[in-house]
């Protein structure tokens, strides 16, 4: 089953221990999804038009999809930026269930009122969080079924103007977190620009992109295995090379999508 974007640059920003990761992944099964109606969450109800415009830009049904998320669960939407997939996160879990939008307090600038406008009142079980990405503080232990990070690991090797270099957070750290919040059993969605397999992390600062070999190396030793995988949004003519805000590429890039489960 073939199953977007969050942006990030210097002032555009918005936009396993008990089965380790083995260096030559196998090829995954993709599982059966558990049954929701997610076509019911992109029903025109006075939203932004631009908010359906980006949906179909980033393929958000099948995304929804892909992450299985289901009413009553409890979501982080890391990096939410505006909040497009938050709203979403919050329509599906309804009332019973819970999201956190977390930002750093670093993108405060650029974000501007937006993460504002679009609670305003409107999403009453969405909590907005300013974090770090290595420290979610205000989630406790196991507390999350479901942590997403679209296009966004890349940052933790970006340095906002004004900012210290590791201002976002350290890399090691914010996984072992990530593995913290998420009971047993939950997952951890991630979508991020590919850079050619062997570039150093580093290149997240540079091109915006994260190499998949790179993520996965950060993703040993913390207790997430990985156990799907979607070329939904993959473009075997991006070589991995330009930035993801040139204009031949943008909106165009290889991107790998990936889904880890707590054990």
């Amino acid at each position: 089953m073939k199953h977007t974007l969050l942006l990030a640059t210097a002032g555009l920003i918005l936009a396993a221990c008990a089965n380790p990761v083995p260096d030559t992944m196998p090829t995954l099964q993709e599982p059966a999804h558990s049954a929701f109606d997610y076509d019911s969450v992109f029903v025109h109800d006075g939203r932004p038009e631009a908010d359906f415009e980006q949906y179909e830009l980033r393929n958000s049904r099948e995304i929804l999809e892909f992450t299985e998320v289901m009413p009553g669960m409890t979501v982080l939407d890391m990096e939410a930026g505006g909040g497009i997939y938050t709203e979403l996160f919050s329509l599906v879990v309804g009332e019973e269930g819970k999201v956190y939008l977390q930002n750093p307090p670093e993108f405060e600038t650029f974000l501007g009122d937006a993460v504002e406008k679009r609670m305003d009142g409107r999403l009453i079980n969405v909590t907005h969080i300013q974090t770090s990405f290595d420290d979610f503080e205000p989630i406790g232990d196991e507390e999350v079924d479901l942590v997403t990070w679209f296009l966004g690991p890349h940052e933790l090797w970006f340095t906002p103007e004004g900012s210290k270099p590791g201002a976002l957070g350290d890399p090691e750290t914010a996984f072992s977190e990530i593995a913290r919040v998420l009971k047993p059993g939950g997952h951890f969605v991630v979508i991020d620009h590919r850079a050619p397999d062997g570039a150093p992390p580093t290149t997240g600062g540079d091109t915006h992109r994260l190499a998949q070999d790179a993520l996965m190396q950060l993703m040993k030793g913390v207790g997430l295995t990985l156990v799907e995988e979607s070329d939904l949004l993959a473009n075997p003519d991006d070589d991995g090379t330009r930035n993801v805000f040139d204009p031949s590429i943008r909106r165009q890039t290889d991107r790998y999508i990936l889904k880890f489960e707590k054990s």
